[in-house]
């Protein structure tokens, strides 16, 4: 009877793909929270007009509302990630997004600039490590030969998200006043975590985990943290990341004030405009994800060539294209810049995720994080305000691309260093694995 049991039992078999909705919808509603994000991130850049007028606020003041919430994400993020990581990646992703959502309606009653800058804080609080903490939990339900692909979709969500949020904000702002742009985020965000807390939980994404038996440490047991600062091929695509993502950050928060002052458009119409080029870049990064894993199924270090070609097209389209007169060129050429704008954020997440261990991947995303914004999301924007201050917008996005050449540089130095990189990943596997 024993016998005849276990043989009608049905027995998984090694390396047989789970067939299962659940790690898909986990990314839907990951990749929604990230719209709500961006979306409650970039809806100022839609009011720039609006505030600089109401509140005569020079372009310095402008840039400092948007780059304050990089710089906390930028700040908060690896601290977060560590406790996400400990306490729960769920738990923790849900509390980030309720936070967010409530100080995005906390900037709807600034009454000034100081109470702006204030309430922007709080967002950038809440937001501050969801990026590395919910990647970390979608790639942990998909196979590796997915991550670029999965990597370059949800971070594409900013761009997705900020599209919305300009767009809509923009709209919203003529039609009833730019205090309402804040509260549809709010709004939504609120709506769409009640969502998330009711269908995602720690039991079941550990019933779907992807992550290989090797790749575990058992209960209490983690790799160290010194292991993501210790491994030169992380290094690089930590600081090779953030770099690739300085020009990119720079057209999310000033395009909208680019067409409003060279090309004379309203703020809706600004913003409208403005969110086709932010769409480029969001659909970028999820072909060049797409475009990475292909090339790199056979040797793995052609995704980090494939972050640079990335790189290089935006380097000679962009500067080309806002120096011509506004026409049907300049519009191709920053169009195809903008669609490699932020292509490398795919192959340089894979790369993280690739030699750094499981138990510790939240941080090792959030480390990422830490550089996307410091590097990129805060400096860009800020950079460019203060240069805009001095030497007027349009010479301003001139020269953000020259960004790229460090991270050129960096990429092709951490393809270098990759065989060197997996074996201390290898290292400290063994050493997690009892």
């Amino acid at each position: 009877m024993t016998t005849q049991n276990a043989v009608s039992a049905p027995v998984p078999v090694a390396g047989r793909p789970r067939r299962s909705a659940y790690p898909w919808i986990v990314f839907a509603l990951a990749f929604g929270l990230l719209l709500s994000d961006y979306m409650s991130r970039q809806v100022l850049s839609a009011v720039f007009p609006v505030l600089k007028t109401e509140w005569a606020l020079s372009d310095s003041h402008l840039a400092s509302l948007s780059s304050v919430v990089a710089l906390m994400v930028g700040l908060l993020t690896l601290p977060l990630s560590i406790v996400a990581d400990r306490w729960g990646r769920v738990r923790s992703l849900v509390i980030m997004a309720v936070l967010w959502s409530v100080a995005t309606l906390l900037c709807a009653l600034a009454a000034n600039y100081e109470q702006m800058l204030g309430a922007r804080f709080l967002v950038g609080v809440g937001e501050a490590a969801y990026g590395s903490v919910g990647i970390a939990l979608v790639l942990s339900v998909f196979a590796p030969r997915l991550h670029a692909t999965l990597s370059g979709a949800f971070m594409a969500g900013g761009s997705f998200g900020s599209v919305v949020g300009v767009v809509l904000g923009g709209v919203i702002a003529v039609q009833v006043g730019w205090r309402w742009s804040f509260v549809a985020m709010g709004v939504f965000g609120l709506l769409l975590v009640a969502v998330f807390r009711l269908v995602v939980t720690e039991r079941r994404l550990a019933a779907h985990s992807a992550e290989k038996d090797g790749d575990k440490a058992e209960p209490g047991l983690r790799a160290p943290l010194s292991s993501l600062y210790t491994n030169p091929a992380v290094l690089c695509a930590y600081v090779g990341g953030g770099l690739q993502m300085f020009t990119a950050a720079v057209m999310l928060a000033w395009m909208p004030s680019f067409f409003n002052r060279y090309h004379g458009m309203a703020t809706d119409r600004a913003a409208a405009a403005a969110a086709i080029f932010v769409l480029l870049i969001g659909s970028g990064m999820v072909v060049c994800g797409m475009i990475t894993d292909r090339v790199g199924r056979r040797d793995v270090t052609h995704k980090w060539l494939a972050a640079v070609a990335f790189c290089t097209v935006s380097l000679v389209c962009l500067p080309i294209g806002f120096h011509l007169e506004a026409g049907p060129a300049s519009s191709v050429l920053v169009g195809v810049g903008a669609f490699f704008a932020a292509g490398s954020s795919g192959p340089t997440a894979a790369m993280v995720a690739s030699l750094t261990h499981a138990s510790v991947r939240a941080t090792a995303m959030g480390t990422l994080t830490l550089s996307n914004n410091l590097l990129g999301l805060a400096l860009g924007p800020f950079v460019v305000g203060v240069l805009a201050d001095r030497l007027g917008l349009l010479s301003a996005l001139q020269f953000a691309p020259v960004a790229y050449l460090p991270a050129i540089a960096v990429l092709l130095l951490g393809r270098r260093l990759h065989p060197s990189g997996v074996r201390r990943l290898q290292a400290v596997t063994t050493a997690t694995t009892p």
